[in-house]
Parts: structure tokens; sequence; C-alpha cells
């Protein structure tokens, strides 16, 4: 008798899932940036992928910033018309989109968002977007649930992937949250909570993380980034102890931080940007009024001359920094004379750049309710004045950068053939023809010319 043998039995891999598609918009300041990006890791290992455009998105977040009057409304613009794109997916058997406001605006207004735009399905605040899986998760629908911000941040950052996503030789690394100043202008004492200093050594396991994935530059975040005090082995460090351990992890070849307090510029801080080369001559430090009568209102708690002195010693230390800095126009009760006398700051400090708004008038702060608001036609006759003379000297400070030779990190390829972009010292865009093939390097570069917002260089030897 012949024996039959059964066919063996063959394994098929079953197919891979469908990747659910994600889109997240993005507004505000560099740590938005960065919650955005860890969003992302959170959510991939739900099968979440990210998309360029909102259409026929599986999952929308849009990461709100409060710190502008019109945010909120941007917002609401924003959900109107998801709102349309979700009832289009559904109508075409798309499935469904869920949509989140996550950020300061969800955390200020999450009640509001709930009640105004019926198609957003979930409001997270800040502190709290490590819960989007478990939201997204749940059986039950997710719908009507606000996840704020009345938890501890190192929850939130225990919770985040070892690993993060990177796209290039750049990444943003929070150390620090939160803002104990209490400016009299700003939310972000009470959309971000209390200052608080993520410990050193998870800071410094993720910057090792990025450098293994060829990160080259990276920029520590925080609201109040120059007070953190992050608990070491040994007891507090402060952030110029935590970039000089940064600048030894190998591959890590260039640190910035923003934004800062001039309060916190301390002595070991100004030390370090003489002592460590790998930390970059560029500094972000807002004034915000040149009017020692303004900045009082604003509870700043310097004076101009303070601020102007700490200008002295900081160059001091670094003769080649590049100073940055914030100003607000318009605030209640601004005269010509107290305008003229944060024009006259801005001529005695000279500013590489600078980022300048009309006042805002945010609820629930002290601003909001002083008296004496300046004409909007005044505060912007005022801004367009100020504005001009900061964009003067960001032209002359890149038109002297001419004839130099500059290490430039290449970040990612041109408009124009095998052109390259790529960052300076000093955050300028400098772009090189023929540099394609640099990516991810950083290399010597002589500027030919400086232009109102770039460079123009060539390699050296070319």
């Amino acid at each position: 008798m012949t024996e039959t043998l059964a066919p063996p039995l063959v394994e098929t891999a079953a197919p891979d899932p469908v990747p659910k598609r994600l889109f997240i918009k993005t507004y505000g300041c560099q740590m938005n940036v960065y919650d955005s990006e860890r969003m992302t890791d959170v959510l991939r290992p739900l099968g979440y992928v990210p998309t360029d455009t909102p259409e026929g998105a599986d999952f929308v977040i849009l990461n709100t910033c409060h710190i502008r009057e019109k945010a909120a409304e941007k917002v609401y613009s924003e959900l109107g018309k998801l709102r349309l794109m979700k009832l289009d997916k559904a109508a075409s058997g798309g499935g469904t989109m869920t949509i989140a406001v996550a950020g300061c605006v969800a955390q200020a207004e999450g009640e509001e968002i709930m009640r105004r735009q019926p198609a957003v399905d979930i409001v997270v605040g800040p502190q709290a977007y490590h819960q989007l899986p478990e939201l997204l998760t749940r059986t039950a629908r997710a719908r009507g649930e606000r996840i704020g911000a009345d938890f501890a941040p190192n929850e939130k950052f225990d919770a985040m992937p070892a690993v993060r996503g990177v796209d290039g030789p750049t990444a943003f690394l929070t150390v620090q949250e939160g803002c104990d100043k209490f400016c009299s202008f700003c939310v972000v004492p009470y959309t971000r909570g209390a200052e608080w200093s993520r410990p050193v050594a998870d800071v410094l396991a993720e910057a090792r993380g990025l450098a293994m994935q060829g990160v080259r530059e990276v920029t520590l975040l925080g609201q109040n980034v120059n007070a953190y005090d992050g608990q070491g082995d040994d007891g507090i460090w402060s952030l110029a102890r935590l970039a000089r351990a940064l600048a030894d992890i190998p591959g890590i070849d260039r640190i910035r931080y923003t934004t800062s307090h001039p309060n916190d510029m301390s002595d070991d801080l100004i030390a370090a940007h003489r002592e460590v080369d790998t930390l970059m001559p560029y500094l972000h430090l807002p004034v915000q009024s040149g009017s020692d009568r303004i900045l009082r209102a604003m509870n700043r708690k310097h004076g101009r001359a303070t601020y102007i002195d700490l200008i002295g010693r900081i160059r001091e230390a670094r003769p080649d920094i590049a100073i940055s800095g914030d100003f607000i126009v318009g605030f209640p009760g601004e005269t010509d004379r107290d305008f003229e006398d944060t024009l006259g700051l801005v001529r005695e400090v000279g500013y590489a750049s600078a980022f300048s708004f009309l006042y805002s008038p945010r609820p629930g702060t002290p601003a909001a309710t002083m008296g004496t608001q300046v004409p909007h036609e005044v505060a912007l006759a005022r801004l367009h004045a100020l504005q001009a003379l900061l964009l003067e000297q960001q032209t002359a400070f890149n038109a002297a950068q001419a004839g130099k030779t500059l290490n430039v990190l290449f970040e990612k390829k041109g408009r124009h053939g095998r052109q390259a972009i790529g960052r300076s010292p000093y955050l300028q865009s400098v772009h090189v023809e023929d540099a394609d093939h640099l990516i991810g390097q950083i290399v010597p570069v002589r500027i030919e010319h400086g232009q109102q917002n770039s460079l123009k260089g060539i390699l050296l030897g070319a």
C-alpha cells in the first residue's frame, strides 16, 4: 500500500495591517514642535504613521498655542474645515476621522472647545498627551473626555517611548517645563504649570539616543530653560553643568537652548559660554521692553540697566556671541517715551535677530484688566518702527559675515540642483551649491554674502 503524505503545513505571515494616517498641525513655540514629535512617537505603536495633509487622515491633532490673542479663533477656524473633512470621510465609506485638540488652548479652553465644536473627540492638555493611546484604545467612545494638565510632568516623560523618531541631524530636547515668573501679560504659568526640570539621567539618556540616530545638534527647550535645576546623582544640576555633560556625549557637536529669562542667566552659565565650544555662540534672551516703567508693569523683575549689564558680561565672556530677543509693543500704558526707551535699548544692545509682537490681552492675566490700553493704530505704528530697526540690525549682522569662514551643519537639500541648506553657529540659514552629499556633516564654508534672512556660501576649495 502506498502511503500518502499530507502536504507540509506552510505558515504564512499575516498581512501587515493597513497603517493609520496621523496628521498633526503644530502652532507656536519649539516646545510644541517637540511635543508633536513625541505625540507621533507614542502613537506609532498603535499603527499610526505621519501624513502631510489632513485630508483622509484617521487621526488629526491640533497642537495649539495660547500666547497670541487670536490663537483660539485660528483653532476654531481650522476645526470647521476638519469637521467637513470628517463628514466627507464617513460619507464616502473611508472610515472615521478622530479629531483631538492638544496644547495650551486645549488646557485653557477645553470645555468651550467641546461645546463650540462637536466634531472634536478629545481635548488633551500639554502635560497629558501621553494619555492619547489610552483614549484611542478605549472601547467606549472618547468624545467628551477632557484630559487636562493636572498631572505631574514626570508622568508624561516616563510614558514616552525610549527611542524617538528623528528626521535629520538636529533635534529639540525638552529639559524644563512650566514657569514661576508670572509676567503680567503671559498665560504660560496657567497652561503649562509650575517650573519643573527633568532628571539629569533622563535628559542624558535621551541625548545619547539622539546621537546614536545621527543627531549632531540638540536644542534644549524650556519655558525658562536657564532655570533648569534637574536632580542628578550627586545633587541638583544647573543648565551649565548639564550642557557640559551633554558636550561630552560622542556625536553631539552643537548645543543650543531656548527660551531664557534674564534673571536666570547665572555666572556658571555665562562661564560655560566662554569655556564650552559645543555651546553655540547664539543666545535668545527676551527683554520685552526697554522702559523701566513698563518692565515693572510687566512684572519682569529686572530693569533696563540690569539687562544691558548682563549682555555686556555675556559678550565679555564670549565676544562673538549673537544676541536674539523678544519685544512686546503697545503694552497697557506704554507712552511714546516708553517706546523710545525700547528703541534706545535695541540700538545699544544690537540684535542679530529678534521677534516682536503687538500686545495681546489674554483672559485671566493681570494685564488684561489694566486701564489705558494703547490704541491699535498707535501700537501698530510703533511695531512697524521697531521691526524696521530690528530688520536693519539683522541685515547688517548677516552682511558682516561675508568673507568669513563658518562651520555649517548641513540639514537638508535645497530647491536647486545639488544645493544644500545648513545652519551657521549663529543659527543663520546658509545656502551652498554642490553640497547635498554633505547633509548631516559640519563643514567649513566661506560666506560670499549675507542677505536679509540667510547667507550664501561656497565650500572651501570649490
